[in-house]
């Protein structure tokens, strides 16, 4: 294989792999046609339904990563999982990442990565420890044009003491059947960088929850100032006790007197 052959194998899957980013060891075909996690078919809308199972029962690509623990409580972790678009405003801010996220309403949200990949992303359930989201995306990059996808991704989060374990396990449907082949050949080889991508996620949401419990930090400062939908700035607060003592009723800072 030349240079650039070999460069196109690596965009290739990383293209691939960055359409799982838009959601947040898995390995061969799931054993049925339907998710049991997910309850009843009957509960989703047609469409949703036929998204899934497409995705679940031939996956293109299917992974599953480990985070390092989020060294935060249960509940403040869980906080930034429901307001992505807290989260991603925040990585920006500490230059952590370049994600654009905004929520269309509780369960979707409209995200990009920054780097080519963009969606839609809806939340299918929620449990007390876990999140299974359903997107739709597309990367485009110079080299192969755009490519388009859909991806399961069930989010687990596990309490262990004061701290947070995460795993993302995530199942990905790659349109294009030619680019579909050459992923599914380069998988063995170049594994790493799809678990890099989807390791991304984790990492910021780990990295922003754990500046938002440094009292140091300036998280609650930041907060104050950020141009966030009231009823998404309260979400995070809820989780922040000593956060929300320190902002006024409308999530501003608070002024005292001489």
């Amino acid at each position: 294989m030349n240079h650039r052959s070999h460069l196109k194998c690596r965009v290739l899957l990383a293209a691939a792999t960055a359409l799982l980013t838009l959601a947040t060891g898995a390995s061969g075909a799931p054993a049925g046609p339907w998710p049991s996690l997910l309850g009843s078919r009957e509960a989703f809308p047609p469409d949703v339904s036929a998204a899934v199972e497409r995705v679940w029962i031939e996956p293109t690509l299917s992974r599953t990563v480990h985070g390092r623990s989020a060294r935060v409580p249960f509940d403040v972790y869980v906080a930034f999982v429901d307001t992505p678009e807290v989260t991603a405003a925040a990585a920006r801010f500490r230059k952590l990442g370049s994600y654009e996220i905004q929520a269309l309403d509780d369960d979707r949200y409209r995200a990009n990565d920054g780097d080519g990949a963009r969606g839609l992303a809806q939340v299918l359930r929620r449990e007390p420890r876990r999140r299974v989201i359903l997107s739709r995306g597309e990367h485009t990059g110079p080299i192969l044009g755009t490519i388009s996808g859909s991806a399961l991704t069930i989010l687990d989060l596990e309490p262990r003491g004061d701290a947070v374990n995460p795993r993302l396990t995530t199942y990905v449907y790659i349109d294009d059947r030619v680019a579909a082949a050459l992923a599914r050949l380069l998988i063995t080889n170049f594994g790493f960088l799809a678990d890099r991508k989807l390791g991304e996620g984790l990492r910021v949401t780990t990295e922003v929850a754990e500046w938002a419990v440094d009292r140091s930090g300036g998280f609650c400062e930041w907060l104050a100032r950020e141009p966030l939908p009231p009823v998404r700035r309260d979400r995070v607060l809820a989780a922040l006790p000593s956060c929300a003592a320190s902002l006024g009723p409308n999530g501003t800072r608070q002024i005292q007197s001489p």
